[in-house]
């Protein structure tokens, strides 16, 4: 490159990496503060792909958790994953809690980055604090609940042959993880004895 008078700006793209990664800084309001004190203050949400059939058939179910005691809200299936799955599935969880969590966490997927979703947030007073790119550990909580539903759950199930099927086994599995599986970070609670308290 010397020989023909041609230098690279390593600065330049030094200023351009450290200016992205400030924006991914900020935009991370949540920034892995995933213990919180009371219900409702924080949501988190990502989809994952689910199959049916014989014929691997696939669609997106998307999941919103409170992270006061991985409460899970509301679910939906959809076919893909898009905008309108995402804001359907925070109305479902708002209709059930009768508000919308100041503060919304999601990963960068183009469901959560599209202007559609983000005026529903804006006009529900709600913040969006998003993961770094390629960092999942920004969302740790939901990628964990996935593992153990995906291990504990569907692992141990038949697989469904219909969609219909799909839902029951997602819509029971569901129920397990909110009334019946404990965990230590709950000190030995289901999701539901921690939020509301564990019956005499």
């Amino acid at each position: 490159m010397k020989e023909h008078g041609i230098k690279a700006d390593y600065r330049q793209a030094k200023r351009k990496c450290d200016k992205e990664r400030q924006t991914y800084q900020a935009e991370n309001i949540l920034n892995r503060q995933f213990k919180q004190e009371a219900a409702n203050q924080v949501w988190v949400t990502d989809t994952t792909e689910l199959a049916y059939n014989i014929h691997n058939y696939k669609v997106r179910l998307h999941v919103v958790l409170d992270l006061y005691g991985q409460f899970p809200i509301s679910w939906l299936i959809t076919p893909t994953e898009t905008s309108e799955g995402a804001i359907q599935v925070f109305k479902k969880a708002q209709k059930q809690e009768g508000v919308l969590a100041p503060l919304i966490h999601t990963d960068r997927g183009a469901a959560y980055t599209s202007k559609a979703f983000n005026q529903y947030l804006t006009s529900n007073n709600s913040q969006h604090s998003y993961s770094a790119p390629g960092t999942p550990a920004d969302n740790a909580v939901i990628e964990h609940w996935w593992a153990d539903f995906k291990a504990i759950w569907l692992a141990h199930s038949s697989k469904p042959q219909t969609l219909d099927e799909l839902q029951t086994l997602v819509a029971e599995g569901i129920e397990y993880f909110t009334n019946t599986f404990i965990s230590a970070k709950r000190n030995d609670l289901t999701a539901t004895e921690f939020r509301y308290g564990k019956a005499n």
